[in-house]
This record gives C-alpha cells, sequence and structure tokens, in this order.
C-alpha cells in the first residue's frame, strides 16, 4: 500500500512552486524543475515556467510494471488531480519518462504472470489488470483536466510499456528506442489497451499486424505510422519535449480541445478496457508449460538487464 507519508509537505512544495521563488533549498522553481514527491518507484517534479509536470519512472527491480509500480502510478494521477484539478490550474502539461538507461519500460510483470497461471490465480491476474486498464483510463482522459500528456520514450518501450505510451497525447521518441508487442510470442496478447487505442489511430487492420506479428519497430518507423509524434537524437529527448511544449505552449487550449473532441468523436470506455483485459486473464491462464518457459525466459533476460 502507498504510505501517507509520502505526500507530507506537498501542500509546501505546491504553494511553494506556484509562486514564491526560492523553496527551502535555494531552488527558484520558476526556472528549473522543483522535486515535488518521490513515490518510491516514480519521481515528481513540478517545473513552474512551462506549468509542466514532469514523472520519472524509478524501478527498484526490473524495468517492468509490477504491482508496485502501477500503485505509484495511480497515486502520480490522483495526486495530481487533487493539486492542480482546480479550474485555473497552472498545469498544462503532463510528462512521463523513465530514469531507467535505455528502456522506458518492458512491460508486465512476467514472474508474476507466471506463478499465478501456474497456481490458476484468476483473482490476482485480474486485481492487476483491472489497475492496469483504470491507469490507462485515467491517462487516455487527461485525468479529467486540462493538460496535454506527453509520453517521452528514452529507450525500449515493449509490451505494455509500449501500451502505456499510446495513452499520451503527444509521444516524444529518441532515434534509439524501440517499440513492440511481443505478447503473441508465448501465446497471448497485449491485453490493457493496445487492441482498443491501436484500432482507433491506425484502424483494426493495422492494430492486428501490429499485434499478431509481434515485430520490434524504431522510433523512426513508429513516426512513419503517426504513432510517435517527435524523434529526437539519442541524449536530448528532455530538450525535444521543452522544445515541443515552448513551440506549442501558446495554442495549449486548442491543443486541448483537439485532444479531448478525438476523444469524445471515438470515446473508449472503462468498461470496453475491462472487458478486454477479463479476456485476456482467461487466455493466459490457458497458457501451456512451453509458452510459460518462455515467458520466465524473457522474465530472466529483463533482470539481467537490470543487473549490468
Amino acid at each position: 500500500m502507498i504510505e501517507s507519508g509520502h505526500f507530507n509537505g506537498l501542500a509546501r512544495s505546491v504553494e511553494t512552486a506556484r509562486g514564491v521563488a526560492d523553496n527551502d533549498l535555494g531552488v527558484d522553481v520558476r526556472r528549473s524543475p522543483s522535486p515535488l514527491f518521490d513515490l518510491g518507484q516514480m519521481e515528481v517534479n513540478w517545473e513552474a515556467d512551462i506549468g509542466t509536470l514532469w514523472a520519472f519512472i524509478t524501478p527498484r527491480d526490473r524495468p517492468n510494471y509490477n504491482l508496485g509500480l502501477l500503485r505509484d502510478t495511480m497515486t502520480w494521477q490522483n495526486e495530481a488531480k487533487r493539486l492542480f484539478g482546480e479550474a485555473r490550474s497552472p498545469l498544462k502539461y503532463m510528462v512521463l519518462g523513465s530514469r531507467f538507461p535505455g528502456v522506458f519500460n518492458l512491460g508486465g510483470d512476467l514472474d508474476m504472470f507466471a506463478d499465478c497461471i501456474e497456481r490458476q490465480d484468476r483473482a490476482t491476474l485480474l486485481q492487476y489488470s483491472h489497475l492496469c486498464v483504470e491507469i490507462v483510463d485515467k491517462v487516455w482522459n487527461c485525468n479529467d483536466m486540462n493538460v496535454v500528456n506527453i509520453g517521452l520514450a528514452q529507450g525500449d518501450a515493449l509490451g505494455g510499456g509500449f501500451e502505456a505510451l499510446m495513452t499520451f497525447d503527444v509521444i516524444v521518441a529518441e532515434r534509439q528506442a524501440r517499440f513492440g508487442l511481443p505478447e503473441i510470442l508465448f501465446g497471448l496478447f497485449p491485453g490493457m489497451g493496445a487492441y482498443s487505442i491501436l484500432a482507433r489511430r491506425l484502424g483494426h487492420a493495422q492494430a492486428e499486424r501490429l499485434i499478431l506479428e509481434g515485430k520490434v519497430y524504431s522510433a523512426e518507423e513508429m513516426y512513419e505510422m503517426g504513432l510517435v509524434h517527435v524523434v529526437a537524437e539519442t541524449g536530448q529527448g528532455e530538450q525535444a519535449v521543452r522544445d515541443y511544449i515552448k513551440t506549442n505552449s501558446q495554442r495549449h487550449s486548442g491543443h486541448v480541445g483537439v485532444y479531448r473532441a478525438g476523444r469524445r468523436v471515438n470515446p473508449l470506455l472503462l468498461d470496453e478496457l475491462k472487458e478486454i483485459v477479463e479476456n485476456w486473464v482467461d487466455t493466459a491462464l490457458k497458457l501451456t508449460d512451453k509458452d510459460l518457459k518462455l515467458m520466465r525466459r524473457l522474465a530472466s533476460a529483463q533482470t539481467r538487464l537490470h543487473m549490468r
């Protein structure tokens, strides 16, 4: 569970960020990001000068969506709404990136999946997957705030990591980043929003091709498809986000309106996400021993990556 102690002093931090020149550490929060809160596997910084809330994944173990990171992600969304949810909020942009070198996120907790499947533990898989799609619903709908969501991929986004990025209005990717949905390789499919979002953005046929082929794509290929909006050079991702914000901040209200209109024209409802992810759970429980062996091999590869 998330402890309330993580948020001690939050109100003071936000008050400082909104108008006081210097915080207790002597940092001018009008000119550089100011630490707002740390959730254990996610750090959040407020950059008042450009009205941007930066969040970076800081995984304790493998760079995947373990249950703790999911809870931190939900808390990030809830706290952002609590602190900046008023009608005339200074918050204009919310950005999510990762501090793990070369990786945005590698997706679901494969070891946990395999353990649950071996035990036929449907309840735990369902709890995990419902939390995933509740987060997708929040980010897709910009947490019901007047913000533009920006996903920053400075490294690989695979499986659920790619699904997470798809929920953002704008994706900025460094050139070396790779993207893919490998679940089909071990008999599964990406069930936490990929089909729903890809079908809305690319059409059903293209969505199914990406999912069924299990191919890994470059940032440039994703840009050509229209899924990545800005390709930055290696190491320039954060600056590319700042450049995007500075270029477009005067049109912020119009951008919010356009993205909101798109969601209204082709709405994505939580009920749809839950129904699909329950199908994902039922499919997962039917995987063979061979499938589980491959799943565990991929989890081991993620562990080796963490230990480099």
